[in-house]
């Protein structure tokens, strides 16, 4: 049993934080769970957790749940292994990786999850949750020991994900090209979310869920769309 929600972006153009996908993160929790334990490691400490934190909390508080992160506490470990339900917020995904394994969060984080604890991600908490980082769109600003991730979801994601722009003036490569090069030297499929989507695991059944879809990259196939309440399968 495995639950997981999975977005794109925190924050969509027109609306505030967590505005776009606060129906769906209610119904995901549901009434029974109170607490959800938050991660802000993708931010540098230097740029405050506890700022990071105070933004999640009272949005949380909003939805009607209490927040507590861990690097409020003195055994982050032990937080991860009663919690209720797990919240990885965006920012660098160098960084965020970097912290998890630094504070020995990794292998916790995946036995809870794995055990049928919530978890849900925005953008570079979305990005941990696959196999790697190697389709986050951050500059590694961190040296990393592996790219590996929580392992949580099969696929790889592409949180923000652009598409071409015929009219552009740029000529750097897309966000298509970037991940066509992936799948030159990995096989895992990626999915790119468009800002506005998310994916939701419940058991084995994977769903796109919010208002913009998504495409899919799979090794020798020529990317393909998908749709908002379309199942993911055989990837």
């Amino acid at each position: 049993m495995k639950r997981l929600l999975l977005i794109s972006n925190s924050t969509l153009f027109g609306s505030g934080y967590l505005d776009h996908c606060e129906d769906e993160i209610i119904d995901f929790l549901g009434k029974k769970i109170k607490t959800v334990v938050f991660i802000p490691y993708a931010r540098p400490s230097g740029i405050s957790h506890d700022e990071y934190t105070k933004k999640a909390r009272e949005r949380f508080l909003k939805l009607g749940y209490k927040l507590i992160s861990v690097h409020e506490v003195e055994n982050s470990k032990k937080l991860i292994e009663e919690s209720e339900a797990i919240f990885i917020g965006g920012g660098n995904t160098f960084v965020l990786l970097d912290g998890l394994y630094a504070n020995g969060l990794i292998e916790p984080i995946r036995k809870k999850v794995n055990s049928g604890t919530p978890y849900i991600g925005t953008s570079a908490g979305s990005n941990v949750a696959c196999p790697t980082i190697m389709t986050t769109n951050d500059m590694p600003i961190k040296e990393l020991k592996s790219f590996k991730a929580l392992n949580l979801f099969p696929y790889q994601i592409n949180p923000h994900y652009l598409d071409p722009d015929p009219s552009s003036t740029h000529q750097g490569e897309t966000r298509e090209t970037r991940i066509k090069e992936y799948l030159c030297f990995n096989n895992t499929s990626v999915i790119g979310l468009r800002e506005g989507a998310m994916i939701r695991v419940e058991d084995d059944q994977i769903t796109l869920k919010g208002s913009t879809g998504a495409k899919i990259f799979k090794k020798n196939i020529e990317p393909f769309e998908i749709s908002s309440g379309d199942k993911i399968t055989d990837l």
